[in-house]
C-alpha cells in the first residue's frame, strides 16, 4: 500500500476538526485524467507559459519597478529584490502552481479541498481580483484614448493650446507643461479634489466600454479564446521594449540614465521601508494570492513540471523588470539632460542681457555665452559651483542629477514623462502609437489572468455557472463596466489611486498568509512534497519545507505588520491636481473616503473568517443532529467511508459521503498505484477495510 498515512491526530486534528477533509491533494494520475476529461486544457505548453508570463508581467513592471529602483538606490534595490524573490517569491509561486495543478480546481476549490474551514481564502481571492479588474481596465481605457490621439501630427500634447478669448497660452498649461495639461485637463478633465465629483467624462466612458468589450470577446470561450490572443498580447510588449531600448541608447543622456540606475547605494538596506517596498513588489510582480496562478495551472497536464515553470516565469518576470528599467532610465536620462540644457540656454540668455547693460565682472564665464550649443553641461556647472554666491539669483544651477531625482511613478511616468519624451522624437506619432499599443497589450494580458482568477473558481465550485460559461463571462464584464463608471467621472482618477493603494494590498497579504498556513501547518509540508513527487516523478529539495513553514510565513506576517503600521501612523493621502496653480498637491482623504478604504479592505478579508465560522457551525449542527439520533461514532465512520471495489473501478464514481446540506465530500481513500485496480480476495479486502478504518 503506497498511500500516505492520515494526519497526526495530536497536531493537525486541532486545525481540521472532526469531519474535515483529510485528503491527499493528488489522486492517481489515471483517475485524475478520467475525472477531468471535460475540463478545458491548454493547447500547448507555449500557450500556458505565455499566459502565466502575460499575467505576471504587467504595467507594474514598466512603471512601478523602475520607480522603486530610481527611489531606493538603483543596483542596491535590485540585489535586495533578487534576494527576496528567491527566498519568498519563488517558493510561494511554486506552491500555488503545484496546488492548482494537483487539485485541478480554481482558488475556491483548492483551499476547500484541503479543509472546508479554509474555503474563504478562495472567495477573498475572487473579491480582490474583482477590485483589481475594476480599476485596471480603466488604465486600459486611458491607453486606448492616448493611442487614438497618437494618430495626429503634431501630437496634441506637444504644445500648449492658445486661449481664444485672450490670444495667450492657456494659463493652466503655461503653469505646468503641455503633457501635464493634456493629461489632467483633456484626458481626465479632473476636479481639484476627490470631494468634487463632477459629471461623467463621456470620452473615457466610451473607452472603458471598449476595454470591457475587448476583454469579454477575448475570454468568451475561456482559455481556448484567450490563449490565442496571448500569442500577440504577451510577445508584442517585448518587441516594443527592445525597439525603445535600441532607440533610447542612441539618445544624448542615455549613458547618464543607465549610470544613475545601476549605481548602488548600500545604505538603503538599513531602511525598513525599502525592505517593505521590495517585498511588496515581489508579491505583486508574481501575482500571488489572486488565484489566477492557481486557475491557469489547473488546466495543466498532471505530470507537468511546475517547478521548472515557477523558476522560468519568475526569471522572465525579473528580466522583464530589468529590461523595462533600462528603457525607462535611458528615456529619463534623455529627458533630464534636455531639461538641464534648456536651463543652461536660459541662464546664458540672462547673462547676455547683463553683458549688454554693464561691464564684465571677475566672475564672468570664459565660455561663449552667445552660443549655448557650444557650452557643455559640466563646463557650465563647474563655473556655477565657483561663482554661485556672487551671481544674480535669477542664474540657477542646472543639475542633471536633480532632474533624475525627481522620480515619476505610475500614470505620471506613462502619460506625462514618456509622452513628453516621445514628442521630441522624429516621427513622434509612430513612437507614441507603438508605446501605447504596448501598454494596451501589457494591460490586457494581465487583465485576462485577473478575470480568470474570478471565473475559474466560480465555474468549478458552482456547476450551474460552469454550464453557462458565456453568460457568466459577459455578465461579469457588464457588471465590471457598470461599477467602473465610478472611475469615469471627473474625480475618477482619485478613486483609481485609492483602489490601487488600498483595495488589494492588505487583503492579498492576508490571503497568502492563510495559504501558507494551510499548506505548511494544516496539510503538512511533507505530505505536500509527497504529492508533488507523485506529479513530477522526483522530489523537490527539502529547503522548500523550511521556506514554506518559517521563512515565507514570517516574511508575509512581517509585511502585513509593516503595512498596517504604515497605515496607522501615516494618514492615507492622495495627490490632487490644482487647476488654478497648474500643479499637484497632497491632500488627506475626507472621512467618507477613509470609511470607503476600510470597507474595501474589510469586504475583501471577511470571507476568510466567515468561511471558518460557517464550517465550524455546520460541523457542530451535524454532530448535534447525529448525537440526538445516537449515531455519533457511526456518523464519524460514515463521513470517511472507503470506496468499495466496484466504485473504484467506476470512473464516474466520486465516492462521496453526504453532509448536512446534501453536499458530497470527496473520499478519503488514498491514492495508489496500479494495485488500486487489482481484484482483492475476500479475506484481504476485509483486512484492508479494518486497517483503513483504524487509520482514520
Amino acid at each position: 500500500m503506497t498511500g500516505k498515512p492520515p494526519l497526526d491526530n495530536s497536531e493537525d486534528r486541532g486545525w481540521l476538526g472532526e469531519g474535515q477533509s483529510e485528503l491527499q491533494l493528488t489522486s492517481d494520475p489515471s483517475e485524475a485524467q478520467r475525472n477531468d476529461e471535460d475540463r478545458p486544457a491548454w493547447g500547448s505548453k507555449v500557450q500556458y507559459v505565455l499566459a502565466q508570463v502575460g499575467f505576471s508581467v504587467g504595467l507594474g513592471n514598466v512603471w512601478r519597478f523602475p520607480y522603486l529602483c530610481h527611489k531606493n538606490g538603483g543596483g542596491s534595490f535590485m540585489l535586495l529584490y533578487v534576494f527576496l524573490l528567491l527566498i519568498v517569491g519563488v517558493p510561494l509561486f511554486f506552491m500555488e502552481l503545484a496546488a492548482g495543478q494537483s487539485i485541478r480546481q480554481g482558488s475556491i476549490g483548492v483551499w476547500k479541498h484541503i479543509s472546508p474551514k479554509l474555503a474563504g481564502i478562495g472567495y477573498s481571492s475572487c473579491m480582490v481580483c474583482f477590485y483589481v479588474a475594476l480599476y485596471y481596465n480603466v488604465i486600459i481605457a486611458w491607453s486606448l484614448f492616448y493611442m487614438g490621439n497618437s494618430f495626429q501630427y503634431p501630437l496634441p500634447w506637444e504644445h500648449c493650446p492658445v486661449d481664444v478669448a485672450t490670444n495667450d497660452t492657456v494659463k493652466e498649461c503655461a503653469s505646468s507643461s503641455a503633457t501635464s495639461y493634456f493629461w489632467f485637463r483633456k484626458a481626465l478633465n479632473i476636479t481639484n479634489s476627490i470631494e468634487e465629483s463632477g459629471e461623467f467624462n463621456a470620452i473615457m466612458t466610451g473607452c472603458l466600454l471598449a476595454a470591457w468589450t475587448i476583454v469579454s470577446l477575448a475570454m468568451i470561450k475561456g482559455i481556448k479564446s484567450s490563449a490565442k490572443v496571448m500569442y500577440f498580447s504577451t510577445v508584442f510588449p517585448y518587441v516594443v521594449l527592445f525597439i525603445f531600448l535600441i532607440r533610447g541608447l542612441m539618445l544624448d543622456g542615455a549613458v547618464e540614465g543607465i549610470t544613475y540606475m545601476i549605481y548602488p547605494k548600500l545604505e538603503i538596506w538599513g531602511n525598513v521601508q525599502v525592505w517593505r517596498q521590495a517585498a511588496t513588489q515581489v508579491f505583486f510582480a508574481l501575482g500571488l494570492g489572486y488565484g489566477s496562478v492557481i486557475a491557469y495551472s489547473s488546466y495543466n497536464p498532471f505530470h507537468n513540471n511546475c517547478h521548472r515553470d515557477a523558476l522560468m516565469v519568475s526569471g522572465i518576470n525579473f528580466m522583464t523588470s530589468v529590461l523595462a528599467s533600462l528603457v525607462v532610465f535611458v528615456v529619463l536620462g534623455f529627458r533630464a539632460k534636455n531639461i538641464a540644457l534648456r536651463c543652461v540656454a536660459k541662464n546664458l540668455g540672462l547673462l547676455s542681457s547683463v553683458a549688454s547693460h554693464g561691464p564684465e565682472q571677475h566672475w564672468w564665464p570664459s565660455f561663449n555665452i552667445t552660443d549655448p550649443d557650444s557650452v557643455s553641461l559640466p563646463e557650465y556647472r563647474d563655473w556655477y559651483s565657483h561663482y554661485s554666491s556672487v551671481v544674480s539669483s535669477n542664474i540657477t544651477d542646472c543639475s542633471l542629477e536633480e532632474e533624475m531625482n525627481k522620480g515619476v511613478e505610475g500614470t505620471g511616468l506613462a502619460f506625462i514623462a514618456f509622452t513628453e519624451v516621445m514628442a521630441l522624437f522624429p516621427a513622434s506619432p509612430f513612437w507614441s502609437t507603438l508605446f501605447f499599443l504596448m501598454l494596451l497589450n501589457l494591460g490586457l494580458s494581465t487583465m485576462f489572468g485577473t478575470m480568470q482568477g474570478i471565473l475559474t473558481p466560480l465555474m468549478d465550485n458552482f456547476s450551474f455557472l460552469g454550464r453557462h460559461r458565456t453568460a457568466l463571462t459577459v455578465s461579469s464584464c457588464a457588471l465590471g463596466f457598470l461599477i467602473g463608471l465610478l472611475f469615469t467621472q471627473r474625480s475618477g482618477n482619485y478613486f483609481v489611486a485609492m483602489f490601487d493603494d488600498y483595495s488589494a494590498t492588505l487583503p492579498l497579504i492576508i490571503v497568502v498568509i492563510f495559504e501558507t498556513i494551510s499548506v505548511s501547518w494544516v496539510y503538512g509540508t511533507d505530505r505536500f512534497l509527497d504529492d508533488i513527487e507523485v506529479m513530477l516523478k522526483w522530489r523537490p529539495p527539502v529547503v522548500y519545507k523550511y521556506l514554506w513553514k518559517y521563512v515565507c510565513l514570517l516574511a508575509m506576517i512581517g509585511l502585513l505588520a509593516a503595512s498596517l503600521l504604515r497605515m496607522v501612523f501615516k494618514s492615507p493621502t492622495y495627490t490632487a491636481w490644482n487647476q488654478s496653480t497648474g500643479s499637484e498637491m497632497t491632500l488627506e482623504y475626507p472621512g467618507w473616503a477613509l470609511a470607503m478604504i476600510v470597507m474595501l479592505i474589510v469586504f475583501a478579508s471577511l470571507p476568510v473568517p466567515i468561511g471558518y465560522i460557517h464550517s465550524v457551525l455546520k460541523d457542530r449542527r451535524l454532530r448535534s443532529a447525529h448525537s440526538k439520533e445516537g449515531g455519533g461514532q457511526e456518523m464519524h465512520r460514515e463521513l470517511y467511508t472507503k470506496c468499495n471495489s466496484t466504485e473504484q473501478l467506476d470512473s464516474n464514481s466520486q465516492c462521496r459521503a453526504p453532509t448536512a446540506e446534501g453536499e458530497r465530500r470527496p473520499s478519503a481513500f488514498p491514492p495508489m498505484g496500479n494495485e488500486l485496480y487489482q481484484p482483492l480476495g475476500q479475506e484481504e479486502e476485509e483486512d484492508d477495510e479494518e486497517e483503513q478504518d483504524t487509520g482514520v
